[in-house]
């Protein structure tokens, strides 16, 4: 079944305006079911929703936000993160998207590259800015909690007669999110993303005549992270644009989640391997309950071992949709089937509509039928570079083409498999991790003379980082030193990019430019 319309022309369509669309159409429908937790839960119908967009959005302009100036929104899965994502967007700004987890060296970097002239954030994460000023920064809001010279984003629920400015150029050109991602290699950097290239891959996702398409009668469990595109372009957008229903938890927690399938009615649950996996050992433990609604789970984000749904749907009952994609696709480029005579869940399934797709050889030239190759594509949903970074662009995007750096094969049905990977980022639990910056981090310890990175498999995470690393003569190669460097890495790093295991070695293999090879690294795992 090839797909081959989308489920409208995306043309001249921006993002914040689909989003409008759906409030004028569904008022009284719930939009949003926050549940924060006692006090802080909240339930927002369309109608509202789509004041406090026009409410936040005229009130940025109003404090001279200017058409293309950077948003950084660093915060949890709330109700704010949504309604200051779509403001942002209406006021003409460009949203940045920051991991809560981060801390200060990854969060300031982020900021200073992205050149963010604000910063939507809470008390409880603000103190990750530290003391040193950031360029071009100049307003902070905090959501819930006070912190000494942010302003209260109720501040921006106030009544404003500020005019929305009028966009200056087309939804093709004009930037709807900056998420960053390391890509293939290196460090973080921010993705293009238009209005265009993220309303089609809705669009996309709005297969005519397949049984997951999200419909206005679904209730989407979100607990996947907004930050991510996955969250963002794959769960909230494609949830309100549809007129259904979102309920939003702030981080994963099984027991609520299985709380919220039955009391809410949940009918899609979009997650990734290691989630799928707690839920099967609560299954297999008699605490999934039986009484859900749920029609059918959408998987992605990291590979998905064939067993695990095989298992969960046997457990369960329902039915799993894998996808793949990558933040530069918006994310989606494959999706699955839940119809009987199309169901293989350990594919990713075919194309998305408008989607093209080439295997190739080392050389680039397009492998015999039935051999593997490197996937390449090219779609209206695909990014039109790197932020600041034209070489980076020019290494994944070439003659219209993007080089995923993934090895697939496609069946007789055109069916595809992700079946090894040539880029260097480790995947954890769904989560990116450039082996380059984890190794920057590690050649600042006093005891680190070389060093070298890599992604181990993993039956519950995927991959987990392993580090090889070279000690300078006066430190040992015991305990105490590995567990030295984990925890270095973990207060400077996020807590998901710290290794779990390191290896002494007393060299670290590379090549003749100086560039760690990655595969001898493996091969001693």
């Amino acid at each position: 079944m090839q797909r081959t319309k989308l489920h409208a022309d995306p043309s001249g369509i921006f993002l914040h305006d689909a989003i409008l669309a759906a409030c004028d159409k569904f008022p009284q429908k719930m939009a949003i079911v926050d549940s924060s937790g006692p006090g802080q839960s909240r339930r927002i119908c369309y109608f509202e929703y789509g004041d406090l967009v026009q409410r936040v959005a005229r009130n940025l302009v109003a404090l001279g936000v200017k058409p293309g100036e950077i948003i950084a929104i660093f915060l949890p899965n709330c109700w704010e993160y949504a309604v200051a994502y779509h403001a942002a967007t209406l006021a003409g700004a460009i949203p940045t998207l920051v991991n809560p987890s981060y801390r200060e060296r990854e969060l300031r970097y982020q900021l200073e590259n992205s050149g963010a002239g604000m910063l939507i954030s809470d008390g409880p994460l603000l103190p990750a800015l530290g003391s040193a000023k950031i360029c071009n920064l100049r307003h902070i809001f905090s959501t819930r909690m006070p912190f000494a010279g942010a302003t209260p984003f109720s501040d921006l629920l106030k009544a404003s007669t500020a005019a929305m400015p009028a966009p200056e150029s087309s939804s093709q050109s004009t930037l709807a999110a900056l998420p960053y991602s390391s890509g293939t290699t290196g460090l973080p950097k921010g993705v293009m993303l238009s209005h265009y290239n993220l309303v089609s891959n809705v669009y996309q996702l709005f297969a005519p005549g397949e049984q997951a398409t999200p419909t206005s009668d679904d209730i989407t469990l979100d607990f996947l992270p907004l930050y991510h595109i996955y969250g963002l372009n794959v769960v909230l957008n494609p949830t309100l644009m549809s007129g259904g229903t979102l309920v939003m938890m702030p981080r994963f927690d099984p027991q609520r989640a299985m709380e919220l399938l039955v009391s809410e009615g949940v009918t899609l649950m979009p997650l990734v391997p290691p989630v799928m996996s707690c839920f099967i050992t609560a299954a297999q433990q008699g605490h999934f309950p039986a009484n859900h609604s749920v029609r059918a789970v959408k998987s992605g984000a990291a590979p998905l071992a064939p067993e695990l749904p095989r298992r969960f749907t046997e457990l369960t009952g329902i039915r799993v949709r894998q996808g793949y994609g990558m933040t530069e696709a918006s994310p989606v480029t494959h999706l699955g089937f839940i119809e009987d005579h199309l169901y293989k869940p350990g594919s990713i399934g075919m194309p998305v509509a408008l989607t093209d797709c080439r295997l190739v050889d080392d050389s680039g030239s397009d492998v015999a039928p039935g051999e593997r190759g490197e996937l390449l594509m090219r779609g209206p949903q695909f990014m039109s570079g790197y932020w600041k970074s034209p070489e980076a662009t020019r290494e994944v995007l070439r003659d219209g083409w993007y080089w995923s750096g993934d090895i697939a094969a496609i069946d007789e049905r055109g069916f595809y498999t992700i079946v090894d990977r040539r880029k260097e980022m480790i995947k954890y639990k769904g989560f990116a991790i450039a082996p380059a910056e984890v190794e920057a981090v590690l050649l600042e310890h006093p005891a680190v003379q070389d060093c070298g990175v890599v992604g181990r498999q993993d039956s519950s995470a995927g991959e987990i980082p392993v580090a090889f690393v070279v000690l300078r003569d006066s430190f040992d190669e015991c305990s105490k030193t590995s567990d030295a460097l984990c925890a270095y890495v973990s207060e400077t790093l996020s807590s998901y990019k710290q290794p779990r295991e390191v290896r002494f070695v007393k060299i670290i293999p590379r090549n003749p430019s100086g560039k760690i090879l990655r595969k001898d690294l493996r091969a001693q795992l």
